[in-house]
């Protein structure tokens, strides 16, 4: 029955140990112990260390590089632990990977979204946690309970505590609007928007126009997430062609996949501020906050 659960335990993959000792340690809980390897032959092997018969129990795991194993490495532990009798089953999902492909905008290509979440039901999962999702329409393709929350706030209140002097909040594309909408009105400060158009399939888009005023302001270039840089840099570059002071830049999710780091190094991008749902590996540090 719901509430009868014996105890919280949390266990995780391999895509982001440091957030999930992050959160035990907040918690007071410990890690549970858990095996989650790969044979020779690259099969995927998940062994539980401890009961978790009747416990409300927690999988943590971003889907972030190699995404297919980190997807792999959550279903099938999810399903050891439905074998093992555990009580209630949540996926916290702080990056969900896929979340791009969430409708089909051209003849002939999946929904990819759907279909990862339509595994993660299969697999056993009684609710979904996740953290600021590319698009919300994602929930719906859940047959499940999913609770989406939202990092935003913490990202935007470090502009607080900056106290810019006088602020633009800037979103790089027409979709984005309403996340730096919101993302505006708690630096009570105005909104321009980047109008771009994305060209085929191989991460490039185009800077096309400039809706709004960013002369003589410090822009804060806001996105859920940044994968190759390519659109948060050319949305950088226009602001500043357009008579922008300084440009920042925040987002959500720090995929950083490519030439990214190298994009954002290069660019005139004073700071990237972001937050912990993917991991950053060495290399991929580069004085960003957050």
């Amino acid at each position: 029955m719901a509430g009868s659960y014996d105890q919280i335990s949390i266990f995780s993959g391999n895509s982001n140990p440091a957030l999930v000792n992050e959160i035990c340690e907040y918690l007071s809980i410990p890690r549970g112990r858990a095996e989650v390897f790969k044979f020779s032959n690259d099969n995927t092997f998940v062994r539980i260390g401890s009961s978790v018969r009747q416990d409300d129990v927690f999988v943590v795991q971003s889907f972030t590089t190699p995404v297919n194993d980190a997807i792999m490495e959550m279903l099938i532990m999810i399903d050891t632990l439905k074998r093992a009798s555990a009580g209630r089953i949540t996926a916290v999902i702080p990056y969900y990977g896929y979340g791009r492909t969430d409708k089909k905008d051209q003849p002939r290509v999946p929904i990819t979204a759907r279909l990862v979440a339509k595994l993660i039901v299969q697999a056993g999962a009684d609710r979904v946690l996740t953290v600021d999702l590319h698009a919300g329409q994602i929930q719906g393709f859940f047959d499940i309970p999913v609770d989406e929350m939202s990092a935003m706030y913490l990202t935007a209140q470090y502009f607080v505590e900056r106290r810019l002097r006088n602020p633009v909040v800037v979103s790089p594309d027409l979709g984005n609007t309403k996340r730096a909408r919101n993302f505006a009105d708690i630096l009570e400060c105005p909104l321009a928007i980047i109008e771009k158009r994305r060209i085929g399939n191989q991460d490039q888009s185009e800077a096309l126009n400039l809706i709004g005023s960013v002369e003589g302001k410090q822009v804060v270039i806001v996105d859920d997430e940044i994968d190759t840089a390519g659109s948060i840099t050319q949305a950088a570059d226009v602001c500043l062609m357009n008579g922008a002071t300084e440009v920042y830049a925040t987002c959500i999710h720090p995929v950083f996949s490519g030439p990214a780091v190298a994009r954002l190094t290069a660019s005139p991008i004073k700071e990237v501020v972001v937050t912990n749902t993917i991991a950053l590996p060495t290399e991929k540090v580069f004085g960003a906050a957050g």
